[in-house]
């Protein structure tokens, strides 16, 4: 659906006041719902949270969610789709959540996504989702500072291996190993 340009400004206008201005449970959702982002009751939207400029309509946040700061929503990615993040769920910080056109991406109710985290995939109800953590990848033999190109620097990398993953790894535990009791 096209907007007119009227809109796509004023919503634009909107937003940015939304991502700066304080009131985080009552000046920014007011702002978002102006803009057509349907929100529900007692939801909080931090600092600097980008929540769909060019589709806001295909946005859903329902009763009880919390946004975290620097959090970033797209529902537009190769066409509108459309994204419900479900009650009571908790979004990180610098989280990104993006689906592409034509296709619903649901964050489940009462679910947790940690900080720093990727979502392009339904998130099932009740679920903590966390960065599996920082993984060295490579030996850095030039330091990108010293480096006189982006190319020296890459060239000066030497790939570390990797151990062959066991059939069991690739699969998430019932219980956590830093939740367990034995651990």
């Amino acid at each position: 659906m096209q907007r007119s340009l009227l809109r796509r400004v004023s919503n634009r206008g909107l937003h940015l006041l939304a991502r700066y201005l304080p009131g985080s449970s009552s000046v920014r959702p007011f702002l978002h719902r102006l803009r057509g982002v349907q929100i529900g009751k007692e939801v909080f939207i931090g600092d600097d949270v980008y929540l769909e400029n060019e589709h806001p309509d295909a946005v859903e946040i329902q009763d009880g969610v919390h946004i975290s700061v620097r959090a970033i929503i797209l529902a537009h990615t190769r066409g509108s789709g459309r994204i419900v993040i479900e009650k009571d769920a908790f979004i990180g910080v610098n989280t990104v959540i993006a689906t592409s056109g034509n296709k619903l991406l649901r964050i489940g109710e009462g679910s947790v996504i940690g900080a720093g985290v990727v979502i392009t995939r339904d998130v099932p109800a009740h679920v903590f989702v966390a960065n599996d953590g920082p993984k060295p990848i490579a030996n850095v033999g030039v330091p990108l500072t010293k480096a006189d190109t982006v190319e020296d620097f890459v060239r000066g990398l030497t790939p570390l291996t990797r151990p062959a993953k066991k059939a069991s790894e690739g699969r998430l535990p019932a219980t956590p190993p830093a939740l367990r009791q034995d651990a």
